[in-house]
């Protein structure tokens, strides 16, 4: 799917396994994807990073796409951005890389964000791509943030967004095969008519809301911050400027080394912005 790229899976324990894709020689740098996407987001800026020298995995969040999570749990813990980001770092370390640098988006920025404080000794440098904190959402909700992220309250409710989605998942879960790339989009179109995928994808908001939501509070109390370079980037044609002006103020109490700025891009910059998206990583990653 992705030109250049070895498809691979490792099972890390019990239910899990990871599905991924890999190339290059280098610096190690992973890319994560964010909803509903799959690690083929990445399709146009991966090939870009090998080319610029560095190692760069992509793999499927856990439940999404090819990599399977376990059974849900009723505190979700088994889909928090802990337990994802857990599985990458152990993922990483499968591959022999034992410190590496970490790009996210979306989802997967909220996961890279996790990577990052979790594990300081193993994340060399994070990128943060169209996301904030979670609870820096939740503590800022006004009506015009629960219009425009209402799927987060729907998607936490028990059973009923399984029963909605997977009766017609095409209609729920629209794309744009030109846009996307038609590989990426089929792949796309593959994981999202799965319910298994389905299910997965909703527990990470269910997690979101829960678990994760408490795990960021405690990071807070305890005064927790990134100990490496971030870079934050956003779609200037996506939300977070609408809803919050400069995105880096949401940052700045989470980390001191921080820099970044707007995308010319909707949400989906991986698919809509490579080249631009691709520099920038490359910069933040040699700088």
């Amino acid at each position: 799917m992705i030109e250049g790229f070895r498809d691979d899976e490792v099972r890390l324990d019990g239910e899990v396994s990871v599905f991924f894709r890999h190339a290059g020689q280098g610096p190690p740098v992973v890319l994560l994807h964010g909803h509903p996407r799959t690690s083929a987001t990445w399709h146009r800026v991966a090939p870009r990073l090998v080319g610029a020298g560095f190692t760069v995995v992509c793999p499927d969040l856990r439940g999404y796409g090819r990599s399977l999570g376990p059974a849900p749990t009723p505190g979700h813990a088994g889909h928090s951005k802990r337990a994802m980001a857990g599985d990458v770092a152990a993922l990483m370390r499968h591959l022999g890389h034992e410190r590496f640098a970490v790009a996210g988006h979306d989802r997967g920025g909220c996961v890279a964000f996790r990577l990052a404080l979790d594990h300081p000794a193993a994340v060399t440098r994070v990128a943060l791509l169209d996301c904030v904190p979670i609870t820096e959402h939740l503590s800022r909700m006004t009506a015009r943030f629960a219009a425009l992220y209402w799927h987060w309250f729907f998607f936490a409710q028990p059973g009923i967004p399984e029963r909605v989605i997977n009766v017609d998942p095409d209609a729920w879960y629209d794309g744009d095969p030109d846009a996307m790339g038609h590989a990426n989009h089929a792949e796309f179109r593959r994981a999202t008519r799965d319910p298994r995928v389905v299910r997965g994808m909703l527990e990470d908001y269910r997690a979101g809301l829960t678990v994760d939501r408490r795990h960021e509070e405690a990071d807070r109390a305890a005064g927790a911050r990134l100990r490496c370079p971030a870079l934050v980037l956003w779609s200037v044609r996506d939300d977070l400027e609408d809803l919050y002006g400069d995105p880096l103020a949401l940052w700045r109490g989470w980390a001191g080394d921080l820099r970044g700025h707007g995308v010319d891009s909707g949400h989906h910059m991986a698919e809509e912005a490579p080249a631009e998206l691709a520099a920038a990583l490359t910069a933040f990653l040699k700088g």
